[in-house]
């Protein structure tokens, strides 16, 4: 991938850095304290004791439910055939325009049954030798370095742990270390959540094994105590270390799930577990580390945000519980945190060859938790993956595409078993079990349009890359059938004739209609991106007539109301008090681009959401933040990042639906990387929505839709320097401040490009794999505001 920056040294561990969290006593509350780690697969929460240290450990494919299940599984699809019951509900919506959630759920809902819940693994438990009083305690979880670490003395000795999440060995790794020879003893235990679990050890290694009782699912984790000195002794389900001078953990886990409709299921876990462990216990810790840091700050110093941050000098609570958005540098740095937290959660919880981040990651301590710890499709999973294009972390949606398009199989059943269509669809929320169908709780049951709008993100990453391979192997088939199923499926609406969704349903309010915004603008964006994608690569011509027909008669859900809004339903029911979570009409501004801030539906936008408030729930908030950047409103969008941290982020930087629900912190992350660089096929905007607070700065290693990779400096508000390096190519058309205000085009050798100014762009022929300087004078003496081409 072009213009990615070679990584530096890490610093050393008593060396003060800007992107660590860090706290001055241990963590008691597993959600709102502990400090996560991860490798996409494997998770944990540090808990930094010093009598008894506490490590909560997952692994992503624990889940109950699904095929096996003592409750019954069906995917989610009608127990009984029922083919009257949608041309019932959408005679009754032709003639009456509304349905109550309730009458429709009636209709169209089913019990749950066996949908399962993500699961806790375990807990490891290290009960600590010695009883004195710690002092100079610190626990902190370096961004950098994506190593959790734990010092403290007790009579004079400095005791000091260390924990990673290593993804090229597939284990977790530790070590407990002193400076005192012989300082380190402590007994290791585990324990598990689950009825029937097992418990052995053998030579030093601890190995929990067990299956659901649910479904059956077998599971098993391994833990290897390795000492330095003194002695390890095995006992009855525990490990006991006396006297020595370091120990170095491995953990491993796994299950028998495979991502394979209809069973589901693979082979016993303990080969592959053992193998793990093994070979982390032979390379060793140091290599362990190294090999870590190399393919962890390969992807996490792509991007660096520079707001004018110094190092904190309090702890990441007392930061947090200090901050007021105002133009302290300590609030620019928990600010440049949270971005980069965003960054290293993503890359904790997402890596290829795992399920993708579900709502809390990668991270679970509860047998029930909140809405399953599922994916839900009405916006949670998607918003999960925002910052991956924009970012520099494309890699990290990989499992990802691997998990809709696994969805495509069981999605074919229920669009013809519910619909009698072809295609493939899913509908409110789904599981590892290929859930594609639904259940009957009145406001969120109904989704069908999840499917088209989780192929936006496959799109998404052809565009920022170009790669036509990808298009054509990965996104256009799952894309191609998620259309089908529309081009079955859209309903004339006897009101003007236009084709519409019926029923629809706005998330997740109001009540049942045809032709809701949302609805309508999310299969306009999934019908335009498939024609494109078609187009590009030459296939279907057919099939593209047949989109484009439907395109042509395609209610597009862009409506302007009587108050000045921009409509959530086809008529205009928008009441000016609502202030509800969820602003979904406002598909077509983000993550759509079907509505642009300059354009008449842009401002009934922002009167909809000035409406709508800047209250509601974190990832609410940190949609906010995205909408606000794209209406070019740097000031709100840095209100709305202000709230959020305010009012919805806990200590340990998680964000908070409540409970804790990740996809605010992976918002948030997308919404600051919109607030400095935004890009549609043809276009990149630098600093679009730059906040007053943000006076001087700089990023590095955005990407933008073409291939590109920008970094930007700014000085009072303004752009100096703006460089972007091509990967294909092509036109290149940048706007921003800097090119209103006179900026000039350098090639690598300083030469003048000589770049064609069109009103507030400059645009020139991009050579692929070279590098461009936008200079300008723009600082302390000058400014500009930057226009529409």
């Amino acid at each position: 991938m072009a213009g990615i920056p070679q990584h530096t040294s890490p610093p050393s561990p008593d060396t003060p850095d800007d992107l660590t969290l860090w706290y001055d006593a241990p963590a008691t509350d597993w959600e709102s304290q502990a400090l996560p780690i991860g490798n996409g697969a494997l998770g944990a929460m540090v808990f930094g004791g010093t009598r008894t240290e506490r490590l909560q450990f997952n692994e992503k494919t624990l889940w109950s439910g699904g095929p096996g299940s003592r409750q019954g599984y069906d995917f989610g699809n009608w127990v009984t055939p029922r083919p009257d019951a949608l041309a019932r509900v959408r005679r009754r919506l032709d003639r009456d325009t509304r349905m109550a959630p309730e009458e429709v759920a009636s209709e169209l809902g089913r019990p749950k049954s066996g949908f399962g819940a993500y699961q806790p693994f375990g807990d490891l438990w290290l009960d600590l030798a010695h009883d004195g009083a710690a002092g100079g305690y610190r626990r902190e979880l370096r961004l950098r370095e994506a190593v959790a670490r734990v010092r403290y003395t007790v009579d004079g000795v400095r005791h000091a742990r260390e924990y990673l999440a290593v993804h090229p060995s597939g284990v977790i790794a530790g070590r407990i270390s002193a400076d005192r020879a012989g300082a380190v003893s402590f007994t290791l235990r585990v324990s598990s959540p689950h009825p029937g679990a097992r418990v052995g050890v053998v030579g030093g290694r601890l190995t929990l094994r067990g299956a659901l009782a649910d479904n059956g699912l077998r599971y098993e984790a391994q833990v290897q105590v390795v000492a330095e000195g003194g002695t390890r002794t095995d006992g009855d389900g525990l490990v006991t270390v006396t006297g020595a001078d370091s120990v170095f953990l491995v953990v491993s886990a796994g299950t028998d799930y495979a991502p394979t409709y209809p069973a589901y299921r693979g082979d016993d876990p303990h080969a592959t577990v053992t193998a793990a462990v093994d070979r982390a216990v032979a390379q060793g810790y140091d290599a362990l580390r190294h090999a870590h840091q190399d393919d962890y700050r390969a992807l996490f110093d792509r991007v660096r945000l520079d707001l004018g941050q110094r190092t904190p000098s309090v702890p990441t609570d007392r930061l947090l519980a200090g901050y007021t958005g105002g133009p302290g540098a300590d609030d620019r740095a928990l600010e440049a945190l949270l971005f980069a937290y965003g960054r290293y959660l993503l890359i904790a919880s997402s890596r290829p060859g795992s399920l993708p981040a579900n709502l809390q990651g990668v991270w679970n301590d509860s047998t029930g938790p909140p809405w399953s710890c599922d994916y839900h499709t009405n916006i949670n999973l998607q918003m999960n993956y925002w910052p991956a294009e924009v970012t520099n972390l494309a890699e990290a949606a990989r499992p990802y595409d691997d998990f809709v398009t696994a969805l495509v199989a069981p999605g074919e059943v229920t669009a013809r078993e519910m619909f009698g269509a072809g295609g493939w669809v899913v509908h409110n929320e789904t599981n590892p079990y290929g859930f594609t169908g639904v259940h009957d709780w009145a406001t969120a049951f109904w989704f069908p349009e999840a499917a088209a709008w989780l192929t936006r993100q496959l799109y998404e990453h052809y565009l920022f890359s170009g790669d036509l391979g990808y298009l054509r192997e990965t996104a256009y088939p799952v894309m191609k059938g998620a259309a089908r199923f529309w081009l079955d499926t859209l309903h004339t609406d006897p009101r003007d004739g236009s084709l519409v969704v019926s029923p629809s349903y706005s998330p997740e309010h109001g009540d049942f209609s045809a032709g809701a915004s949302m609805s309508q603008q999310i299969v306009w964006d999934l019908l335009t991106n498939v024609a494109e994608a078609a187009a590009a690569l030459n296939v279907d011509a057919g099939f593209r007539t047949r989109v484009r027909e439907a395109l042509d008669r395609l209610d597009p859900g862009l409506r302007v109301g009587s108050w000045g809004q921009l409509q959530e339903w086809k008529a205009d029911w928008d009441d000016p008090g609502n202030t509800h979570r969820h602003v979904s009409h406002l598909y077509a501004l983000h993550p759509g681009h079907q509505v642009t801030a300059e354009s008449r539906e842009g401002e009934a936008a922002r009167v909809a959401l000035t409406a709508r408030g800047d209250g509601g729930t974190g990832w609410s908030k940190a949609w906010k933040i995205g909408f606000w950047a794209r209406l070019l409103d740097g000031d709100h969008a840095h209100t709305m990042l202000r709230e959020q941290l305010r009012h919805s982020t806990l200590d340990n930087l998680w964000d908070t639906h409540p409970p804790f629900q990740i996809d605010g912190n992976f918002g948030a992350t997308a919404g600051i990387a919109e607030m400095l660089v935004q890009s549609r096929p043809g276009e990149i905007h630098v600093l679009p929505a730059l906040p007053s607070a943000w006076r001087t700065g700089s990023v590095r290693g955005l990407r933008a839709r073409g291939d590109v990779t920008v970094d930007a400096a700014w000085r009072d508000g303004a752009a100096e320097r703006i460089t972007v390096r091509v990967g294909r190519t092509g036109r290149i058309r940048l706007r921003s401040a800097a090119v209103a205000a006179g900026g000039r085009v350098l090639g690598e050798r300083g030469d003048d490009v000589g770049a064609r100014r069109c009103g507030h762009t400059l645009a020139w022929d991009a050579a692929a794999g070279a590098a461009y300087t936008v200079v300008t004078g723009l600082g302390s003496r000058q400014s500009a505001e930057g226009g529409s081409a």
